[in-house]
């Protein structure tokens, strides 16, 4: 079995080596190297050699005359073949030669043929890198001129379009490698332009304010003259009221515009004479900026530092100076620059798209309008000038108005007007405290002398005054009043007036403004002019002829006061008959003021009568008189005299007619009565005066014999008008109790007392004992010797009886 298998693997390998290249028998050959009948394998090996060659044999004895005659064949084609050698060799060498010029024309047309394809494709190339290179070189011409927003629109288009196209040249990676420095040098270069215009339109601040604010003044006029009534809840319209002449003064010009440095031009007269916010700060920097931030991706960036720088701004714009309110200029410039800072605000909002929007300009709007108001509550307290307030009114109004124009709300500046227009009510107060007692130091009180009719005209047409008898009267003549009157009333025009202006232009309805003019004049009247009257009235060295013609100028005033009612109503076009119309309070005021000057005179009189009355020198111990009649005290005389001086003067001022400076009969006659009565107390206070502890019967015949002097004064009428014996009752309690003591008519009083019908009903019997004690005491001490005189014993008893009769009757009243 292992012989058959030998055999098949060798006859295997045999037939492998028949069909398989020389080279490859390698392996075949190692296998029978490494089997174990090598021997046998050589042996079938030359056994299949052996058939091979007889085979071999067998095929060569089938072909060998087909060979030989081959043989013969080929050795004649041999012969012919070197004559068709030697003929190609001629041929060749013929061609040769021919062909030697064509070949060098063929060379030197393939050289020209290389050179057309290198030529083309270098145009080729060129045409790729030249758009490169110039595309590049107008780069640096954009960078040179600072031109930077189209620089870097060509960086973009080189880097995105030319470059790829180029292809991979080392110039071309070089540029692509500047590409990014570029881009940083352009936004760099563009964030310091910004920063130069931040720091532009700060300084410009104030000029671009003071220009907008000139340019609403001057719309502000035109409306005026176009339309002469008053504008009414100007300062309250929105957006659709601006006025469109502000913003086209201002030069708010569209970005395209601006980008193409094309400027609106219309109205150029104007623009020369007010020039706008493009003419005093250049926006290309802003603009730029904003374009190549927005193309390098980095819009919210610039967005954000923009906003945050100018808030920082904002924040020192509305920062005042410390000094602001000293003067006028100290205003004008902290309004300036806000108002600046809001138009180039305004003015970038509306040219930009999206820098800023509506609600970060309404924001920064809140938070100026919280310090303005908060800096100008301050500021404002300072200053006591009302000229300076009322300037500074008209500043803020403009103020307000320039930013109404812009679409600002503004209403909080009018409330905050409306704060200020307390201030200035006091202020005014103030000033016109000062003008009021100038004009009463300098008033000489005296009616005023008129010798033409034309002083007369001029006098009369400074304050209201008619009199058809005065004006009867030839001149010179006097007019009643001191030049007190036609002061004060002008004064008081000149306050209505004041007030008025402050007023103006605050978009107040006439009903406003009228309430407001009444009420500040109100206090006018009540406060500053009431205290300057009272001033007047009690200040030292103040004579009744003074206090007389107070008297008459305070008549002539409250007269005068429905002339100011209609004044105010003239002036505000309001009736004074509206329904809850402030009325003044003049009347009152100086009726108060000719009542205080009434008292003062009674005061005065009183203080007079005091004088003389501490001149008296009476002898409480002096003897009863014998027959001759006892003459008044020298100082009773000497005040009848100057009373009954003064009381004529009250009736009739020396060189004035009578109907014309006479004092008020009732007041008059009240001072008359007034001073009649102080006599009479004051006499009844000598009497009862704890330190005269004796009074003799003597004494009291010297009172009576002055009373009776008083009297006779009283019953000559130094003031017309009373009725009948009027003026004596002033002496009546005087005049009972020493007819009691002189009479001596105890029984008739005792008995009578309490009866409506008492002889002696004024006399109240706590006087009359203390009066008694004072006479007992004068008994007892100056009649040592009476025990032995029974008249006077009999007098002491009787007053002893007296005196316990009037205790009994004390008691029994007051049980």
């Amino acid at each position: 079995m292992a012989s058959l298998e030998t055999a098949a693997e060798h006859e295997r390998i045999l037939r492998e080596i028949e069909s398989t290249d020389t080279n490859c028998i390698g392996p075949t050959l190692r296998s029978v190297y490494d089997g174990q009948e090598h021997g046998l394998f050589m042996e079938k090996l030359d056994a299949r050699i052996r058939n091979h060659d007889r085979e071999i044999e067998k095929m060569c004895n089938h072909h060998f005359q087909g060979f030989v005659d081959s043989i013969t064949e080929l050795l004649k084609v041999r012969g012919e073949a070197q004559k068709l050698k030697s003929q190609v060799t001629e041929t060749n060498r013929h061609l040769q030669e021919n062909g030697k010029e064509l070949t060098t024309s063929m060379e030197e047309l393939r050289q020209c043929r290389v050179q057309q394809r290198n030529i083309a494709t270098t145009i080729d190339k060129l045409t790729h890198c030249l758009p490169v290179l110039e595309m590049y070189s107008r780069l640096q011409e954009q960078m040179k001129a600072k031109r930077y927003y189209p620089a870097l629109r060509t960086l973009e288009q080189l880097e995105q379009t030319c470059l790829p196209k180029a292809g991979q040249y080392r110039f071309c990676s070089i540029m692509a490698e500047n590409i990014p420095k570029l881009r940083i040098q352009i936004r760099d270069t563009a964030m310091s332009q910004l920063r130069d215009f931040l720091e532009s339109i700060r300084k410009h601040s104030d000029k671009i304010g003071e220009t907008a604010m000139k340019q609403a003044q001057l719309q502000r006029s035109l409306d005026s003259s176009v339309s002469p009534q008053p504008r009414v809840l100007l300062g309250r319209r929105g957006r659709k009221g601006a006025p469109a002449a502000i913003r086209a003064g201002m030069g708010v010009n569209s970005l395209s515009e601006h980008d193409t440095g094309i400027l609106d031009v219309e109205d150029e007269e104007e623009e020369d004479e007010v020039p706008g916010a493009q003419d005093l700060v250049d926006f290309s920097p802003v603009y730029r900026c904003l374009h190549i931030y927005t193309v390098l991706g980095l819009r919210d960036v610039f967005e954000n530092y923009y906003r945050k720088q100018r808030r920082k701004q904002a924040r020192l714009v509305l920062q005042p100076h410390s000094n602001m309110h000293e003067t006028l200029e100290g205003y004008r410039r902290y309004f300036n620059q806000i108002v600046g800072f809001f138009v180039v605000e305004d003015h970038v909002l509306h040219t930009t798209q999206g820098l800023v929007n509506r609600a970060y300009v309404e924001e920064l709007w809140e938070l100026a309008l919280s310090k303005i108001v908060a800096a100008l509550r301050t500021h404002s307290s300072y200053c006591d000038d009302p000229d300076l307030v009322l300037d500074l009114k008209n500043l803020i109004v403009l103020f307000a108005d320039t930013l109404q124009g812009y679409g600002f709300p503004v209403s909080q500046l009018f409330d905050m007007l409306l704060e200020i227009r307390e201030q200035y009510g006091e202020i005014l107060l103030k000033r016109w405290n000062i003008t009021f007692r100038q004009v009463i130091d300098q008033d000489n009180y005296s009616p005023i002398p008129v010798s033409t009719e034309k002083e007369y005209r001029q006098y009369t047409s400074q304050c209201p005054f008619q009199d058809p008898e005065l004006e009867k009267l030839p001149f010179p003549k006097k007019l009643p009043f001191s030049e007190f009157v036609p002061k004060v009333y002008c004064q008081l025009k000149e306050f209505i007036y004041a007030c008025l202006k402050y007023s103006e232009d605050l978009h107040l309805s006439s009903t406003e403004v009228d309430d407001m003019i009444r009420k500040s004049t109100n206090l006018l009247l009540t406060r500053t002019l009431s205290h300057c009257l009272q001033y007047a009235i009690k200040k030292k060295n103040v004579g009744l002829a003074e206090l007389v013609q107070v008297i008459i100028n305070t008549t002539h005033l409250e007269q005068s006061c429905h002339f100011l009612e209609e004044f105010i109503s003239n002036i505000t076009n309001v009736p004074p008959d509206t329904v809850n119309a402030t009325k003044l309070y003049g009347t009152s005021t100086f009726k108060d003021a000719r009542h205080a000057a009434e008292a003062e005179i009674y005061t005065s009189l009183n203080a007079k009568i005091d004088q003389f009355l501490q001149l008296a020198d009476y002898d409480w111990m002096a003897a009863v008189p014998g027959g001759e009649n006892l003459a008044a005290s020298d100082y009773l005389i000497d005040l009848i005299a100057f009373l009954k001086s003064t009381f004529s003067v009250f009736t009739n001022l020396p060189g004035t007619p009578i109907e014309h400076a006479t004092l008020p009969g009732k007041v008059a006659q009240t001072a008359c009565m007034s001073s009649c009565k102080h006599i009479s107390t004051s006499l009844m206070q000598l009497l009862l005066d704890p330190e005269v502890r004796q009074i003799s019967m003597g004494a009291l015949h010297q009172l009576d014999t002055d009373v009776k002097e008083c009297e006779s004064f009283a019953r000559a009428g130094p003031v017309a008008g009373f009725q009948g014996d009027t003026l004596l009752l002033a002496f009546s309690d005087l005049r009972q109790l020493l007819d009691l003591f002189t009479q001596w008519d105890w029984s008739t009083y005792l008995a009578d007392y309490g009866k409506p019908t008492c002889k002696y009903l004024r006399v109240n019997p706590h006087t009359a004992l203390a009066l008694l004690e004072k006479m007992k005491e004068t008994s007892r001490k100056n009649n040592v010797f009476a025990q032995f005189r029974k008249t006077d014993r009999d007098r002491q008893k009787l007053i002893d009886t007296v005196i316990k009769q009037l205790r009994n009757l004390i008691a029994q009243h007051h049980t």
